[in-house]
Parts: C-alpha cells; structure tokens; sequence
C-alpha cells in the first residue's frame, strides 16, 4: 500500500486538470477574444479564424483564436500594428 505522502504525489501530477476544448460556439469565442460578434464574423469571412460546422452549430476552432492572437501581437518596439 502507498504512503500517503506517494498518494498525495500521485494525485498532484495525475489529478484532474483544466482540458481546453478543441473548438467552441461562436458566443464562447467571442467572450474568449473579448470582441463582438459581428467582428468575429468579419474575421471568418477574411479566413483569420477557422470554423467547422457540426449540422446546425458554426464551432470556432480553439488554435485558430490563438493563431490570431498571435499574429496580432506587436513587439514592444513596434509601434504600427495590424488592425482588424
């Protein structure tokens, strides 16, 4: 039988953990990007963000948000950035 100081080390590295999910709905990502819904509509239709459709339900893929946030992103001594 373990120690419980093993359990407890067991736990910390196997408990549960936060899982982000892989894409979301379009009210999510909005939230997730802190724009508006019209905006990110604007951003699918120039292709900066992905989607995929599951019947009825439009899914923002979760790299695809992270993907555009990083290719706004300006360095410290830039001083014009990309605008959407």
């Amino acid at each position: 039988m373990p120690s419980a100081s093993t359990t407890e080390h067991l736990r910390e590295q196997c408990g549960p953990q936060a899982i982000e999910p892989i894409a979301m709905r379009v009210p999510e990502a909005c939230r997730y990007l802190g724009i508006g819904r019209s905006t990110l509509y604007v951003l699918i239709s120039r292709d900066e963000i992905e989607i995929i459709k599951m019947g009825s339900a439009t899914l923002v893929l979760t790299a695809s948000l992270r993907s555009l946030v990083e290719r706004l992103r300006r360095p410290d001594d830039q001083v014009a950035g990309t605008t959407i």
